[in-house]
This record gives C-alpha cells, sequence and structure tokens, in this order.
C-alpha cells in the first residue's frame, strides 16, 4: 500500500529476503481505496502495475496491503495498458500476507478468481466458534428488529429489494429474508470464520476480560456508574492496558488466549493454499504452519507435495530465479549492474571444488583427497610409492640382479685365475676391490626401490655416495699405479722404492676418507627422512625420501664428479702407454661413460619429480656401473676365457721390449 504502513513493510521485509538470498525484481506501490478518489487514476495505476508484473520473470508476487486490498488485485487480471484484457493469466505464484482477505466488492462478486488460483497466504491461526454456523443461519433481514447494514448487505449480496411499507413494491427483483447465504460464492462470502474474524471475537472477550478483572480490582472504586455503563474518570482510563497484559483466558473454541510481555498476542499463522474452481467454488487447504511458541528451527514448516499451483506452471513446483542454478562444480558470480542474485555460473579453478548447488565459492579438498574430474566432490587420494611390483619397478631390480650376477661372475674368473699374469699384472687386490665395491653399487639401487623407511631413507644416498667413491677412487688409484709402473721401469728411477701396497692403500683411504667425512657432516646436521607429498600428483600421496639438505647431497656427487674427471685426465694422458699397460685405455674410456652419465643425471634430476626423480637415480647407477664393469674387465674376460695364449708372461715381456 502506497502509505506509512507499506513503507514499514518494505524496511522491514526487504533486508530479512536479502539475508536469505533473496533479492527484489520491482516493488510497486498499490494506490490507496479512499472515497471519492477518481477511480479513473486508480485504474491507470492499476494498468501499469499490471503490465510490470506479467513483464517480469519473476515467478512470485509477494501481496502485502490491508484486507480491503483484494478488491484492488481482483482488477489486475483484467486491466493492461496495452488494451482491455479479459482475465488474461499473469502466471505468478502470489503470497498473500496474513493482513489480506478474500474481500470484493460487490461488483466483483461473480469475477472469477483463476488469478488468485494456487496462492499462498499466511491468516492468522483459527478455530471453529461453536454456534458460528447457527448464527449466520439464523440471520433474517426483514426482521423489524434487524439492523440497517444486513438488510443493505442482503439487498447487494442478493440483487434483491426489499418491500417498502411506505413507497411499496420496488422494481426489480424481491428480497424475501429466505435466501440462504451459503449459496453465495465462496470468493464473496465464506461461511468459516476467517482469521480476522476471529481476531476480532478474542479483542471484544480479551477487553471484556480485562473490564471485568478492573471491577474487581480496588481500581473499580474510582469509577462510577452511569447511564451508559461503566464510566472511568480519565486518570484511571490507561489501567485498562495494564489488565490488558495479564488477561489469559480459554475462548469458547477450546484456544487460549494471551499476551507476551511485549502486549502482542500469542499466536501463530497457518498457511493457506488458495483453491479456485471453474464453478466459482473456493477452498482454503492448509500446507503448512508458524508456531509462535516452537523453536526457531522449527517454528516454521510447510508441506510442498500438498501445495496446488495455479494451472500456469502445470502443476510442477515453480522456480522464480533471474539466473540457473549452478551445478556443482561452479561458482556463482554476480552480473555487474544487477540485484545479486543474478549471477553468471563459472567453472571452479583446478584444483578445487564446490560440492552443492549454488556456491558462492570453491574450495579446496584436505590434503589426503583430490577433486573429482567434474570437481564436484572429493576423492581419497590412494598411497603410493616406487614399489618392486609396478612394471618399471620389476625392470630396474632384475637389471640389477642381473648385473651383480655379472660381477659376481667376473669376481668368480679372477679369483679362478688369479695367478695368470693378467690379473697380477695391475694388482688384483685393488682390482678384486674395485669389483666388490661395484657388485656393491649395484645392490645399492635396491634401496630406492619399496615404501620408505628411516633405515632406507639414511642409507639411501650415504651408501651411494661412499660406494661409488670407493668404486672411483679404486679406478682412480688403478690408473695412477699405471702411470707410475710404467716411469719406474726406466733406469735410475727412484719411484721403484714407492711402489707397493703401501702406496696402493694410502691413495685408496685418503680418496674414500673425504667422502665419509662429507657423508657423516650430513648426517648430523640435516640427515634425509621419510616424507609425504600431497602436491605433486593430484590423484596420489607420494611416499618418498626428503634428502633433507640438498647442498649435502651436491657435494656428494661433486666430490664424485672431481674423483671421476681426475680419473679421467690422468686415464687419458696415460692412454698411449706400451700394451702391457695399456689399462689406461680402457679406464678412460670407462670414466668418460662415467662421467657422461652423471653429467647428464644432474639436469634430469632437477628437472624431473618424485617416483620419475628416483628411477632416474637408479638408471644412472646402473648406467655407471655397468660402463666401468664392461669397459675395464670384459676385455680381460675376453683374453682370460677365450685368448689364453695372450695371458703369458712372455708374451707381456715380449710385447714390452
Amino acid at each position: 500500500m502506497d502509505n506509512d504502513n507499506g513503507e514499514r513493510f518494505l524496511q522491514m521485509v526487504v533486508p530479512l529476503f536479502s539475508m536469505s538470498g533473496v533479492c527484489v525484481a520491482f516493488i510497486e506501490k498499490i494506490p490507496e481505496l479512499a472515497h471519492g478518489r477518481d477511480m479513473k487514476n486508480i485504474m491507470e495505476k492499476g494498468a501499469k502495475i499490471r503490465d510490470n508484473i506479467a513483464d517480469s520473470t519473476a515467478n512470485v508476487l509477494v501481496a502485502n496491503g490491508e484486507s480491503y486490498s483484494m478488491a484492488f488485485f481482483r482488477f489486475l487480471p483484467y486491466l493492461s495498458e496495452r488494451g482491455y484484457v479479459e482475465n488474461t493469466p499473469i502466471g505468478k505464484v502470489i503470497i498473500l500476507t496474513a493482513q489480506v482477505e478474500l474481500t470484493s466488492f460487490v461488483s466483483q462478486s461473480n469475477w472469477n478468481i483463476d488469478f488468485f488460483h494456487g496462492a499462498l497466504t499466511f491468516t492468522i491461526q483459527s478455530n471453529d466458534v461453536p454456534g458460528f454456523q447457527e448464527f449466520l443461519k439464523a440471520q433474517d433481514p426483514s426482521s423489524p428488529k434487524g439492523d440497517g447494514f444486513l438488510r443493505s448487505f442482503w439487498q447487494n449480496a442478493f440483487i434483491c429489494v426489499f418491500r417498502d411499507p411506505f413507497l411499496g413494491n420496488a422494481d426489480g427483483n424481491m428480497c424475501t429474508g429466505d435466501e440462504k447465504l451459503e449459496s453465495l460464492p465462496g470468493s464473496f462470502f465464506e461461511m468459516s470464520l476467517t482469521g480476522h474474524s476471529y481476531n476480532v471475537y478474542n479483542a471484544v472477550h480479551a477487553v471484556a476480560h480485562a473490564l471485568h478483572a478492573m471491577t474487581l480490582s480496588s481500581l473499580n472504586n474510582r469509577g462510577m456508574v452511569t447511564r451508559g455503563g461503566l464510566t472511568f474518570q480519565s486518570q484511571v482510563q490507561w489501567q485498562l492496558h495494564h489488565f490488558l497484559k495479564l488477561v489469559s483466558f480459554n475462548n469458547s473454541a477450546g484456544d487460549q488466549v494471551s499476551f507476551n510481555q511485549n502486549g502482542e498476542l500469542v499466536t501463530g499463522f497457518d498457511v493457506i493454499n488458495w483453491i479456485a474452481s471453474s464453478n466459482q467454488s473456493f477452498g482454503r487447504v492448509k500446507v503448512g504452519r508458524m508456531d509462535a511458541k516452537a523453536a526457531a528451527v522449527q517454528a516454521f514448516t510447510i508441506s510442498p507435495e500438498a501445495i496446488t499451483w495455479n494451472s500456469w506452471f502445470n502443476q510442477a513446483q515453480p522456480l522464480s530465479a533471474c539466473s540457473e542454478s549452478c551445478n556443482p562444480g561452479s561458482r556463482k558470480k554476480v552480473k555487474e549492474g544487477e540485484p545479486f542474485c543474478c549471477y553468471d555460473c563459472i567453472p571452479c579453478p583446478k584444483g578445487k571444488i564446490s560440492g552443492k548447488k549454488d556456491m558462492t565459492y570453491c574450495y579446496s579438498c584436505e590434503d589426503e583427497k583430490y577433486p573429482s574430474k567434474h570437481q564436484d566432490f572429493c576423492i581419497l587420494k590412494s598411497v603410493n610409492f616406487f614399489s618392486y611390483e609396478e612394471p618399471l619397478g620389476i625392470i630396474l631390480t632384475s637389471f640389477t640382479i642381473l648385473f651383480c650376477l655379472i660381477t659376481a661372475l667376473v669376481l668368480g674368473i679372477f679369483l679362478k685365475h688369479h695367478e695368470t699374469p693378467i690379473v697380477k699384472a695391475n694388482n688384483r687386490h685393488l682390482t678384486y676391490t674395485l669389483l666388490l665395491s661395484l657388485l656393491l653399487c649395484f645392490l645399492c639401487t635396491l634401496f630406492f626401490i619399496g615404501q620408505p623407511h628411516q633405515v632406507t631413507c639414511l642409507l639411501r644416498q650415504t651408501a651411494f655416495g661412499l660406494i661409488f667413491s670407493v668404486a672411483v677412487s679404486c679406478v682412480l688409484t688403478k690408473t695412477v699405479m699405471v702411470v707410475l709402473a710404467f716411469r719406474a721401469t726406466k733406469p735410475g728411477c727412484t719411484m721403484r722404492k714407492w711402489m707397493g701396497k703401501s702406496l696402493v692403500n694410502t691413495l685408496l683411504l685418503s680418496c674414500c676418507l673425504l667422502q665419509a667425512v662429507i657423508c657423516l657432516i650430513w648426517l648430523a646436521t640435516s640427515p634425509p627422512f621419510p616424507d609425504i607429498d600431497m602436491h605433486s600428483v593430484a590423484e596420489e600421496i607420494i611416499l618418498e625420501c626428503n634428502e633433507g639438505s640438498m647442498m649435502m647431497f651436491y657435494c656428494v656427487l661433486g666430490y664424485l664428479g672431481f674423483l671421476a674427471m681426475v680419473s679421467f685426465m690422468v686415464a687419458f694422458l696415460a692412454r698411449r702407454l706400451p700394451d702391457s699397460f695399456n689399462e689406461a685405455k680402457f679406464i678412460a674410456f670407462s670414466m668418460l661413460v662415467f662421467c657422461s652419465v652423471w653429467l647428464s643425471f644432474v639436469p634430469s634430476y632437477l628437472s624431473t619429480k618424485r617416483k620419475c626423480l628416483v628411477t632416474v637415480e637408479i638408471f644412472s647407477i646402473l648406467a655407471s656401473s655397468s660402463g666401468l664393469l664392461v669397459c675395464i674387465f670384459f676385455p680381460k674376460c675376453y683374453i682370460i676365457l677365450l685368448r689364453p695364449e695372450l695371458n703369458k708372461k712372455e708374451h707381456l715381456i715380449r710385447r714390452t721390449t
């Protein structure tokens, strides 16, 4: 309504709607139906309102007003600025507040109410008052004691006139007084007690109880009985409100009537579904309620399946939204310049989900879960590590075992032929140490396969660093000894006295000692430990070994690289020594392979992650170890097994001279 009550309604309801995610498409103010108001202006205003309602994409119309506002609402289906329309359906769900009752002008008594079919209205909870139906049926407008209102209503309702004793019979249909109120259309006159009438009934009784309480109190001494009944002095009239607050009684319908501390009637509301039939019959179906005495979460209840919707919606539950619902996996983005409930649906960013419809934000899954394909729910990650069961693990393990067997076979061949010149020529004990270290190099790859534990993480890189430093130190020592042996054969050379096991052991231990110190510092300061990687692979939890201090890891690799480069350079310079000492040629080639493998390992290690990183390191260990084995020992095995005539002292002496 275009009045103060309407403004208060807007100020109260619009913020509540916003808090609940409901926005308002439009607000129209209906003119008050004041006496003498220009009906033409009212109809023009109604036509604009009707067209605005019909054009709106909103499917819900909340109608608030006074008890007589329904008379205006009933005009709406017939109005339009585009021309007169005969009750054209508007196609909205109408929700009426409790102040609006089904009332009509007399001229509207036979109008159909299809416009209100399926409407929902809040009504004050009421009950059947005993004797009310009998009271209605007992009304006699022709009685001389009847009041003027009843006769006037009767004539307007039944479109007839009563005989005037002074004027005689009048033209038109004559009222007999025997007409039945129940024959009137339900949309014009209802035989049941409406919520407003029930309120009036309770109000009269509440005032009566308050007056009765006053007369029984000491305050009634201040009153005086007059001809018109009990009249109060002006100074005590306000006392009635005090007694009204204290009123509590059961009316004739059995309902309790009382007021709260704010002086408000303690009552609830029923949610009524209006049903209009083609034969002008009208019905009310209770589909929900709001209980003032219940807890907040239980105060409002409704049964959607009990609601009959307007035929416009084909009995499907209507939707009223300026945007379609956003499915799980997407979120709402408010459209610029439009109400907050008008939005676009945009997919969730990668790695985030929305598990419900119409969510305003996307969120990340917990660390142990990952988003589904459509980003609408979280899936538990599988635990994964580089295991023996997977194909790559089986292949690398098989190669490890194969190379271990080959190394053991080579060692067996050398032990069997340990007295032959080719074995004795290049320090056989150093050769055995190199073969054993290569065997351990192959075996240390097994630390990299399987579920990481504290022990395996500690031994994985440190064992690799120490064992490889022994192997490379053996190669370096063999190379140095080859060079020294050649120089010691020259006449007058003083190096001959330094040749022997002490020099070999000193070189070997000194080279390995520094690597051992680096590993000890690593284990003492920031040792490797088992770790869990939640983020590198979206669908998996990767169990891995964290290297602890990467600087120490690169120190281990750097020292190995230093030893390998020194060995390569020394062997390369000694590659042209006589054939009797030509092991330097094979060492140079083997160290070239070794350095190539580990130089390519560093960028590969930095560019790969998790399981692939482990695979790269295992492959580098196998490739470099097998390079040393093949390049250094296979030519000797060839001579020992296939060319034994070359494995004789005379042959070596002849080739030397």
